[in-house]
């Protein structure tokens, strides 16, 4: 379509170049959403599949479930209201459990497949793709362990309704609060963090020190005071 037959105002090329930093901006922005969620999907799979599990084991009917999806929330389980708060606490707090165990046993892989910096450059290429994969594995379902706003909200409501009925809820009600406490710190990378500190902890476990020691980072040396 040439430019004469275009509204003069969609002519102008200070009009045209804003339209397409426009359309640039969505288009990168929707591939990172969508890579970022792909990067999350190890994770996002195994907090549905502990729920969906859990709530199997209890007799909680489930309705619909979706491991992953391209979407928000990426994943759900939605089943029916436990009948007893017990099956409510236990479906709420499973994918922390079943995460950490899982992201817990990557690293540990990862830590006895290169125990020191000097075994990753040594690594043949089949080994530093077992390395990513496992890498990635950890730190994906570590950071998706925390409890999703979706289950922080559910458990703090069968906390306030259930409590005057069977005051024992009462016991579980610190563990409730904490976990509202920790979906809400998510927002500030906690769950990052805690995969991380899976990590670090894998292997302290298998080699007894640290991945990376000190001397490997010249920025955080030079940083540290000396004398």
């Amino acid at each position: 379509m040439s430019s004469d037959v275009l509204p003069e105002s969609l002519s102008d090329p200070v009009v045209l170049a804003v339209v397409g930093l426009v359309l640039v901006a969505v288009t990168v922005g929707l591939l990172l959403r969508i890579g970022a969620q792909l990067v999350a999907l190890p994770g996002v799979v195994v907090h549905e599949f502990a729920h969906a599990v859990v709530c199997r084991l209890l007799g909680v009917t489930i309705h619909e479930v979706a491991y992953f999806r391209l979407g928000d929330p990426p994943g759900y389980v939605r089943h029916e209201e436990p009948a007893r708060y017990r099956q409510a606490f236990a479906i709420g707090v499973a994918p922390f459990l079943v995460n950490t165990i899982v992201a817990f046993a990557a690293f540990l892989g990862l830590a006895w497949l290169f125990p020191t910096v000097d075994d990753v450059r040594a690594a043949s290429p089949e080994a530093a793709a077992v390395g990513l994969l496992l890498a990635w594995i950890g730190l994906s379902v570590g950071s998706y362990a925390f409890p999703s706003t979706g289950d922080a909200k559910s458990l703090w409501k069968q906390a306030r309704t259930r409590w005057r009925r069977s005051p024992l809820v009462l016991l579980g009600v610190p563990v409730v609060l904490l976990i509202v406490a920790v979906n809400l710190l998510s927002r500030l990378w906690a769950d990052l963090l805690y995969a991380i500190a899976l990590g670090l902890a894998a292997f302290v476990l298998v080699t007894g020190e640290l991945p990376i020691g000190v001397e490997e980072l010249p920025l955080l040396a030079g940083a540290l005071p000396v004398g």
